[in-house]
């Protein structure tokens, strides 16, 4: 495995889904021990463990596309199914559906952008 000066392997001997695991756990693609985000989804400036820089990646729009595009089509069945239980009362299938969106929505999304974020290391996109 050839490695470039920052002690990475190179981009075309990087496996992907290691890094892809690592990221959904928001941990460093490279080592799996340091943190990816330093807040909820802010990425930090390199991994404290090895020193991989990670302000490179351009994870933009797609992590919250990609959990619109999954907890959308989750809601979508459920409100069928609540609304055909539950016709008397639709302010409360309201309710039940905004708590469900936001409970899969807000830890789903910080596991996607890690996890573009790794892809973009393993596939050396962006610099990495």
């Amino acid at each position: 495995m050839a490695l470039t000066p920052d002690l990475t392997p190179d981009p075309a001997t990087r496996e992907v889904k290691p890094a892809l695991l690592r990221g959904l756990r928001c941990r460093c693609p490279r080592c799996g021990e340091g943190k990816v985000f330093d807040g909820y989804i802010r990425v930090a400036k390199s991994c404290s463990a090895c020193g991989l820089d990670l302000t490179k990646q351009r994870a933009d729009d797609g992590p919250a596309y990609i959990v619109i595009l999954i907890v959308g089509h989750i809601m979508g069945l459920m409100m069928l199914e609540l609304s055909t239980l539950m016709r008397d009362s639709p302010f409360l299938v309201a309710g039940i559906c905004c708590a469900a969106a936001l409970g899969l929505a807000i830890p789903m999304l910080p596991r996607v952008k890690g996890a573009f974020i790794a892809y973009q290391w393993a596939k050396g996109l962006h610099g990495f």
